[in-house]
């Protein structure tokens, strides 16, 4: 299974690496924007899904113009250029096509243009355009200044928190595969890019593939789905780099995809997606403090206007960072973030626009926030379950413009651009064990 690398040269002379392993029907897998058709072999669940994908089929990887063993300067970029030369030298009449994050807009404009070659289409945790993160895009600042730091924090990023060992030997590739300049560049290209439009010319049947851990939005598979005539949806658990396809959850539909066309559990309309809020997801409790005195004096009509502003804040804030309202309580909320950095990002400009509205208001707003990450039990649409218990909890040990969460969600958010005050260990209502709380 060692990959062996060979070389090929498009017909305006740019030189592209490539490697093939084991046998079967042809499957070419897109290069994501930094790959290294050598190294990634290094990378634990990199290696596992070639091999798995190679049991069955011959395995086609190539390193884009620009990365990895291919040329890197000294050419315009093509987007289809490399695909097609790949597909001519081996005489591939007919192939599969897996195109995963940002080499699916690539994947979606080649097999709309070549209808004929592409016979099966995967789209892994991807979307017809760039989603807004602004989390990477504060991140970009540093790739600059500090190419490591970034390489490393980026990897976590994408492939999750808790695979350490993992993101630090994917980012060791990703250094070697693209400059920081490099990757800058694509990346802006990668962020034009919107290839909407040709969804309709795919005729090739799809799977679309959700990861629900990932930065990639829900919102862009349904709209992959919904827009290519033959495709069908698949939601995973997971992360978007580091998931492996040899699993029982993945490996029988992925692989009845690739051999029938169809998943064995049928058509995309006959899977019926998770609800939102399952799996691993971070929960936002928030509340307004004083809301009892604030009522009594005064009254209920003026009172009920004070809170219709919280609500209208709270709304706009949790619409703008991607968040899901579950219930509000009157004085406060409980809303769901399938990522932690935008729960934390949101619970921030909840308290600056609270503190921008009592600067310029007669009645002030203050509001105390809680978070929590965890497995909450999803039923009637309301969330419930010790991790949404804690989080109230959390919240109801905040002050005024305060922002608490456990060592958990301090752990999650390592890397990133937050501070942390410590502010030691307590025991909380209903939980045996004390709980490290942080500011």
């Amino acid at each position: 299974m060692e990959p062996q690398i060979r070389y090929c040269t498009t017909k305006d002379g740019v030189r592209i690496a490539y490697a093939v392993a084991g046998t079967g029907p042809p499957l070419v897998y897109l290069p994501p924007t930094a790959s290294h058709a050598a190294l990634e072999w290094r990378v634990p669940t990199l290696r596992r899904r070639y091999q798995w994908l190679a049991r069955r089929h011959t395995l086609i990887r190539f390193d884009a113009p620009g990365t990895g063993l291919s040329q890197r300067t000294g050419f315009e970029p093509d987007d289809e250029r490399d695909i097609e030369t790949i597909a001519d030298v081996l005489g591939l009449e007919q192939f599969a096509l897996f195109a995963e994050a940002m080499s699916g807009t690539r994947g979606i404009a080649y097999a709309a243009h070549h209808t004929e070659r592409v016979a099966r289409l995967v789209l892994w945790n991807t979307n017809a355009s760039a989603p807004a993160d602004p989390s990477v895009d504060a991140l970009m600042t540093l790739a600059a200044k500090d190419w490591r730091t970034f390489s490393e924090t980026f990897a976590s990023i994408i492939g999750g928190w808790e695979h350490a060992a993992e993101a630090k030997s994917y980012a060791a590739l990703f250094r070697e595969a693209v400059t920081a300049e490099e990757f800058s560049r694509a990346r802006a290209a990668w962020l034009q890019a919107d290839v909407t439009d040709l969804l309709p010319r795919v005729a090739a049947p799809t799977l679309v593939v959700h990861v629900q851990a990932s930065i990639f939005p829900i919102e862009g598979a349904q709209t992959l789905a919904a827009g290519i005539p033959n495709a069908q949806l698949q939601i995973v658990e997971g992360t978007s780099m580091f998931s492996t396809f040899d699993t029982p959850d993945i490996a029988p539909w992925l692989e009845s995809f690739l051999v029938d066309g169809a998943i064995a559990d049928g058509p995309a309309a006959t899977i019926d997606p998770p609800a939102p809020a399952s799996g691993v997801r971070t929960i936002v409790f928030t509340d307004i403090v004083g809301h009892t005195e604030m009522m009594q004096r005064l009254g209920d009509t003026r009172g009920r206007d004070v809170l219709r502003e919280h609500e209208r804040i709270t709304r706009d804030t949790l619409r703008q960072h991607g968040g899901a309202e579950v219930k509000t309580m009157g004085d406060g909320f409980l809303a769901s973030f399938g990522s932690v950095t935008k729960a934390m990002d949101c619970a921030i400009a909840l308290q600056r626009a609270f503190a921008a509205h009592s600067e310029s208001m007669p009645e002030p707003l203050h509001v105390r926030v809680g978070l929590n990450a965890g497995e909450p039990i999803e039923e009637d649409g309301d969330l419930f379950g010790s991790t949404v218990i804690l989080a109230s909890r959390i919240a109801a040990k905040a002050g005024a413009g305060e922002i608490l969460v456990p060592e958990t969600v301090r752990g999650l958010l390592s890397g990133k651009a937050f501070l942390f005050s410590d502010r030691g260990e307590t025991t909380l209502k209903g939980f045996e064990d004390a709980v490290r709380l942080y500011e």
